[in-house]
């Protein structure tokens, strides 16, 4: 017999049962939001990188505060946010976080009066800000915290991000927490009428991460690993095909490439190595942190198990 033929035939005999093992593999449900970090998750779904990983992978997009509910019923397998709401979840129910997916590069932050100049002034002041467990709240405590100050020290006026900069723009409040594209509504009114004083890049307190059930990622490792490795090919498609990516991306929010693309200068996703160096020596230090600012807040009422929050051995 042809040497090529006995070659294909080994070939087809070796290769046949990895079919069914590919499809036995559970799907994964990713609840999200529209979120410029989140995005190449988008990609890997559309752009077919789940399933060249062998995986199926469905993205939600499902209100943050809807998220965990779905998580717990079982509606969800995964869910993506940041680091301190992550917190706020596992305070009541087992979840573990198995990547790093994207960190806020000046796309949080906080604005004031021009009359405001210091953290000391902030003292009496009142700031538009959404409620305890978003954000802008943690956002506003943690920077506050890292100033020696707290959220006693301010008074809020209890606002959404987009409303909340809004407000400010049009004269009310002394300052306001919010978000990009919001903030940039601030950038524009002109410095005799507001500012921005702080954001993200002084204070580095925005990282969002990906996580699912402890029950889970113990019975499906594979899956999780593919998972995985399909949030770090979709960054490779990114650098790899710039324009194709943004325009897959952007489409999905209603933006252009060009828009998505300008959206994107605010965050900072985590590729593998990025990913092993943060996990490392940055995430624990601003987990604890993390975990101090909702403990104070009142936001999260009992303490949570850290040590376990974050499994590194998927990120490689």
């Amino acid at each position: 017999m042809d040497r090529r033929l006995l070659l294909g035939a080994a070939t087809g005999l070796v290769a046949a049962p990895a079919i069914p093992r590919a499809q036995a593999l559970p799907k994964i449900t990713i609840g999200m939001s529209g979120w410029t970090g989140f995005a190449p998750l988008t990609l890997a779904e559309q752009a077919g990188i789940f399933r060249a990983n062998g995986i199926e992978v469905e993205t939600k997009f499902i209100p943050v505060r809807e998220r965990n509910l779905a998580l717990v019923s079982g509606a969800l397998n995964c869910v993506v946010t940041t680091v301190d709401t992550m917190i706020l979840w596992a305070s009541t129910a087992p979840l573990v976080q198995v990547l790093v997916l994207d960190r806020s590069k000046g796309g949080d932050g906080i604005a004031v009066r021009p009359t405001i100049n210091s953290w000391a002034d902030f003292k009496g002041k009142t700031f538009a800000c959404d409620g305890a467990g978003s954000s802008p709240y943690f956002v506003l405590a943690y920077m506050l915290r890292e100033n020696g100050m707290s959220m006693r020290d301010v008074n809020l006026a209890t606002l959404a991000a987009q409303p909340a900069a809004q407000a400010f723009v049009a004269g009310q409040y002394d300052g306001c927490s919010s978000y990009e594209p919001y903030l940039s509504q601030v950038r524009a009114m002109g410095a005799d009428k507001g500012k921005i004083f702080a954001t993200t890049l002084d204070y580095p307190c925005i990282v969002d991460t990906l996580a699912l059930p402890p029950a889970f990622v113990q019975a499906n490792p594979e899956a999780v690993r593919r998972l995985v490795k399909s949030w770090f090919d979709a960054l490779a498609m990114v650098k790899a095909e710039p324009d194709r990516s943004y325009e897959i991306m952007g489409r999905r929010v209603n933006q252009s490439a060009e828009q998505f693309k300008a959206s994107a200068q605010f965050i900072e996703w985590l590729d593998q190595p990025m990913n092993r160096d943060y996990v490392a020596n940055g995430l624990p230090e601003f987990t604890r942190k993390a975990h101090l600012v909702q403990r104070e807040t009142g936001v999260v009422r009992r303490d949570v198990d850290l040590t376990t929050l974050f499994n590194p051995a998927f990120i490689g």
